[in-house]
């Protein structure tokens, strides 16, 4: 994985051009975004010289990228398996029948009809698209700003964007054309008003282009007017009062969208529940401040809003929070924040989101990461047995318990696994400075738990780079 993630994922990849009876590139994707279970099948067929010849051909700019040693491990530790009919993704949303669970998020990602159409055609299920207004949108440049991992992938992404720049009337001609031509995807209108009036026109006008359902954005952090976005979704009063005259407006499916600069989502999920919701989207970007000189908008700096890996715990949080609401357990969940591989969105589906809607990662790397998101979660329902996605909804919301209930009377001790030690002293390091003093570190480079000093907090098996430290039986307190 470690040797994946420095691919490049290059347009057009050079190393697949250079093989002929194989596709190293696909292989390499596959194992980024966490489906080396099926990474066997894009390097099968190719000769030694041919993945060589692959390597060669690799344009990293540092040095290329392992092909051969990878190839080699998938074949190991994933080997082929008999074709077996996979599960189906299908599940419903809202009333509306999705056939996967992945959906593009409003955003800069779908904001016409080209885009959309390649997303829909490579497999997305639908879209949420960008807000639609009947205010005038000019954005500012540059309008983007990115903290950055180590290999130059996105932590967390920031963008100063705010509604659709095209006239209300060119953005649901396209959502028309969209859901014409594509009957079996789902085409949501996402909407933003400013008065009461605003909010219905909209919605009425959402549902004449034909759409599937109107998601109502009370949560975008940096609208230039006031009483917009976050605005609203920050009192309680104003989201049930849109929600309720949209939903007496119309009669396709209300989904409200949930800002999470507010210290708690589900009160004001119960404000739009009481208004008649269909749904929930839960989250949209966090304010947050970031301070690279290359994101000045004339000499200015400004707060807008944060997304990427990086919010994902608190997204699922959230969701969490609403999940466990049992008045609003008839409110379906969107859920949003952070998800870029297959696991991601199954997180937030065993928390009870019946879909999930993506934006950066699709930003990063584009629509194709589609392809590794429906694999690898049907190959994982396929292992575990499961023949519905519908299983998977809400399963891990019940595995939550308080501060007061929690377990505090046992603990598990680390244990050090000697054929996988490297003996580089980080577990010692951490446990020294940050711990509890409670590992030894000698002349043979090997940590050893000094168990009268463990607590059992596991910082060195966080910290340990090669997954030598695991757990081991859990024992009551002395």
């Amino acid at each position: 994985m470690e040797e994946a993630e420095r691919c490049l994922l290059c347009l057009n990849a050079p190393c697949s051009k250079a093989c002929r009876n194989a596709d190293p590139a696909r292989g390499l994707r596959a194992v980024r975004f966490d489906n080396a279970a099926n990474a066997y099948k894009w390097f099968e067929g190719a000769s030694e010289q041919e993945l060589e010849e692959a390597e060669k051909a690799c344009i990293h700019y540092d040095r290329p990228i392992r092909i051969r040693e990878i190839a080699k491990i998938v074949a190991e530790q994933y080997p082929k398996k008999a074709d077996s009919p996979k599960p189906s993704l299908e599940i419903d949303f809202c009333g509306l029948h999705c056939e996967n669970p992945f959906f593009l998020a409003s955003s800069a990602i779908c904001t016409n009809y080209e885009m959309v159409s390649s997303a829909l055609e490579a497999g997305w299920a639908g879209v949420f698209y960008k807000t639609i207004c009947l205010e005038e949108i000019k954005e500012v440049s540059p309008r983007f700003d990115v903290v950055k991992n180590p290999d130059g992938s996105f932590a967390g992404f920031r963008n100063m964007e705010q509604l659709s720049e095209n006239p209300a009337d060119v953005d649901f001609q396209i959502l028309s054309n969209l859901k014409r031509n594509y009957p079996g995807k789902i085409v949501i209108a996402s909407i933003m008003g400013n008065t009461e009036q605003q909010w219905i026109d909209l919605a009425k006008m959402a549902e004449d282009a034909g759409v599937d359902a109107v998601e109502l954005n009370f949560s975008c952090p940096q609208m230039k007017l006031s009483g917009m976005g976050s605005d609203v979704g920050q009192n309680m009063e104003l989201v049930a009062i849109y929600t309720s005259y949209v939903k007496n407006a119309v009669k396709i499916p209300v989904i409200p969208k949930m800002t999470p600069n507010v210290d708690t989502m589900a009160k004001f999920a119960l404000s739009c529940h009481f208004a008649g919701a269909d749904g929930i989207s839960a989250i949209n970007t966090i304010k947050s401040v970031t301070m690279s000189e290359g994101s000045r908008i004339s000499g200015k700096r400004m707060v807008s809003g944060y997304s990427g890996k990086a919010v994902k715990p608190i997204a699922l949080r959230f969701i969490l929070e609403m999940a466990q609401n049992h008045i609003m357990k008839n409110l379906q969940l969107s859920g949003i924040g952070g998800i870029t591989t297959w696991r991601d969105a199954l997180e937030f589906i065993q928390l009870g989101c019946r879909n999930t809607q993506i934006c950066t990662a699709v930003m990063e790397y584009g629509y194709r990461i589609i392809d590794d998101l429906k694999e690898g979660l049907s190959t994982y329902m396929a292992e575990r047995g499961v023949s519905s996605l519908e299983q998977l909804v809400g399963e891990e919301v019940g595995s939550f318990a308080t501060t007061s209930e929690i377990d505090r009377d046992t603990k598990v001790f680390p244990t050090v696994d000697r054929s996988v030690c490297i003996g580089c002293g980080r577990c010692y390091i951490s446990c020294s400075d940050g711990g509890h003093q409670a590992i030894s570190f000698g002349e043979d480079r090997q940590p050893k738990i000094i168990g009268q000093k463990c607590v059992g907090c596991h910082l060195c098996r966080m910290v340990c780079p090669t997954g030598a430290i695991g757990m081991a039986n859990r024992i009551p307190k002395k």
